[in-house]
């Protein structure tokens, strides 16, 4: 009896360390929800706020995370450390910066989950939240006016990514760089298949 109390005990204990390391090992996600004011996210600085607020939310910590946003001041590609990088089911979908604006990076419908490990609307599901806040062109550098450097919840447009792949634009197969918004507020965001989601990425 003793032993198989030790025997169930030990199993259960493996089972929490997995599963524990597979939340450390988390280190790229979309967010699950917009702050509240479209695309403006209090600058880069409250950009990378929502994304560790919303990785603690979900159990992850340690980690330094940056929102996948071109602004003025900085490009996306160079905000996000050197990668790899991996979903929260233990998915790796990209080696390193390069490979990340590339077609060998792992990003899709299926891999880009949110914190919380759930598959994201695409183009088809209702509502449609394919579109993702990016700034960037098709090399994660700055494209446009980023709203105002994401403090623009009205006025002005930010380059949008298809997390699915898929939809229209100029580049609908783009995962950062699939189109221009039509403005930055929420409503505009969510009336051309989005909701102010964006990218975030552990550097370590």
């Amino acid at each position: 009896m003793i032993i198989r109390l030790a025997l169930s005990a030990a199993l259960s204990f493996g089972f929490v360390s997995a599963a524990a390391g597979q939340e450390a090992a988390m280190s790229f996600f979309i967010t699950s929800e917009n702050p509240g004011q479209g695309a403006n996210l209090g600058g880069l600085e409250g950009a990378d706020a929502h994304c560790d607020n919303l990785a603690a939310a979900a159990g992850v910590t340690g980690k330094t995370w940056r929102a996948y946003l071109s602004s003025s001041a900085e490009d996306a590609r160079d905000r996000i450390g050197s990668g790899p990088w991996y979903n929260a089911a233990g998915v790796k979908v990209s080696d390193d910066v390069e490979a990340l604006h590339s077609e060998d990076n792992g990003l899709s419908k299926a891999a880009s989950l949110n914190e919380r490990g759930e598959v994201v609307n695409g183009r088809g599901d209702d509502p449609n939240r394919h579109d993702i806040l990016t700034g960037s062109g098709l090399d994660g550098r700055l494209e446009g006016s980023a709203c105002a450097d994401w403090t623009s919840g009205g006025e002005g447009s930010a380059m949008v990514g298809h997390h699915d792949r898929t939809g229209g634009g100029a580049n609908p197969t783009s995962w950062n760089a699939a189109h221009p918004s039509r403005g930055c507020s929420l409503a505009d965001l969510q009336g051309t298949g989005g909701d102010g989601l964006f990218y975030c990425f552990a550097t370590d």
